[in-house]
């Protein structure tokens, strides 16, 4: 069982995997391998601690009353939110020894911080579009190849316009967006210098 977690709680999560104990035993360790990749993937320090912490902060939700109809994508939500406080903890810092005049290199854990913010208000933002407006920007840039022109297409003709007319419109969107990120990030930088 995981750390700090009742009983009730980790019975609850498993109930929410699957009706079956056995199955969901095996889709709990799945999950757990899941998270534990998340993080080592973002280049978190600990990544097996993380994914205890998230799966803990889902069981006690859940114990709490917490809907959670997609358990999987609900623990991916949380993994995020657990990395952001990753890389605002003390932990993630690392000290300089002393008595070194060598500048030490630069921290990725640094980069994968402003790229894991940008993310979650990337996802924050596309979750306030209406729903049409998200499906159209996602497919209109859903594929960086040759093949961009042809989805494209394919697109204006569904839609019913102009190639032309559906490249306004998704110019419109983008910039909403970039606008939306650009202030979500600085909200998040503001916040994460007030902890500090």
């Amino acid at each position: 069982m995981t750390r700090g977690l009742t009983d009730e709680a980790f019975a609850r999560l498993l109930d929410h995997l699957d009706a079956d104990r056995e199955r969901a035993g095996q889709r709990y360790e799945d999950l757990r391998r899941t998270l534990v990749g998340f993080f080592e993937w973002r280049g978190a320090r600990f990544p097996d601690e993380h994914a205890d912490d998230a799966l803990d902060r889902v069981a006690r939700k859940i114990a709490d009353g917490l809907d959670v109809r997609n358990v999987s994508a609900y623990c991916y939500t949380v993994a995020r939110l657990v990395l952001l406080e990753a890389f605002k903890g003390p932990d993630s810092r690392r000290a300089p020894i002393a008595g070194t005049d060598v500048a030490a290199p630069p921290d990725p854990a640094a980069g994968a911080q402003a790229k894991e913010i940008h993310l979650v208000c990337l996802d924050g933002c596309l979750s306030k579009l209406p729903e049409e407006s998200r499906a159209l920007i996602l497919e209109y840039y859903r594929d960086d190849t040759r093949g961009r022109i042809e989805i494209r297409r394919a697109l204006a003709e569904r839609l019913g316009v102009r190639a032309e007319a559906l490249a306004n419109r998704a110019q419109r969107l983008r910039d909403k967006l970039e606008r939306c990120v650009s202030a979500c990030v600085g909200d998040m930088n503001t916040s994460s210098r007030h902890y500090e």
